[in-house]
């Protein structure tokens, strides 16, 4: 497993007001969680976090934190917890980050790479439909796979993909349903032609119902009266 290191600083600014200012300066507010072990806020460089975001995917890898004073001199493996966003610019504005032991199992979210086009698509027409795009594993923080591959060449309209039929690396453990659908090719989608009206035929119009008026008690009387001096 690639080992991946994130340089990071103790962090004092606490407060808005001190969060906008840090992040104006170029750094995102974070704080690392462990096991019996004190919350540690820490400040993150911003161009940092971004080179590992457009390099890895995350949510799924140990990142080494190397904490500036850390009198141990000891780097922290750290999984990403949970990552807050802008709700208007999507700018990171805060991550949390859950330290670990590199000996203990732990569960993480793997994702799916379908490999190949799919016989039902390339000569019968049909769409290959994904249900599942990532699985849910157990395995040592030192054997994360980085993706699972899945061979889709050989499926024909109707087949389908479960969680079962996955191939997973030793020592990985799948936690989802084995029963559950990843992938499957779909009959092709069928037009609706309008059909078109018989030369001669006259279409025939829907019966409009008319509401039948009301007439207040008082308008009967008049009409009553009305009638009897016409006869």
């Amino acid at each position: 497993m690639e080992e991946i290191f994130l340089d990071v600083q103790p962090r004092q600014e606490v407060g808005k007001s001190k969060v906008r200012d840090l992040r104006e300066s170029g750094f995102i507010p974070a704080v690392v969680y462990g096991a019996g072990k004190e919350s540690l806020p820490i400040k993150v460089s911003h161009h940092a976090l971004l080179q590992l975001v457009h390099q890895y995917r995350i949510e799924g890898i140990v990142i080494n934190l190397r904490v500036k004073d850390d009198k141990k001199h000891k780097s922290r493996a750290c999984l990403i917890k949970e990552v807050q966003y802008d709700p208007v610019h999507g700018d990171i504005v805060h991550v949390d980050f859950n330290e670990i032991s590199l000996t203990k199992a732990i569960k993480v979210n793997v994702p799916i790479v379908a490999q190949g086009e799919p016989q039902g698509v390339k000569l019968e027409g049909g769409s290959l439909e994904r249900i599942l795009w990532e699985v849910e594993v157990e395995c040592l923080p030192t054997e994360i796979p980085k993706n699972i591959e899945v061979d889709v060449s050989q499926l024909k309209i109707g087949d389908s993909i479960y969680v079962k039929d996955l191939k997973l690396p030793s020592g990985v453990k799948i936690l989802s349903d084995p029963g559950a659908i990843i992938l499957s090719v779909a009959q092709p989608m069928k037009e609706e032609v309008p059909v078109a009206p018989v030369e001669g035929q006259v279409q025939e119009e829907p019966e409009v119902i008319k509401e039948k008026k009301e007439v207040p008690a008082e308008g009967v009387e008049e009409e009553k009266e009305k009638k009897g001096k016409e006869k």
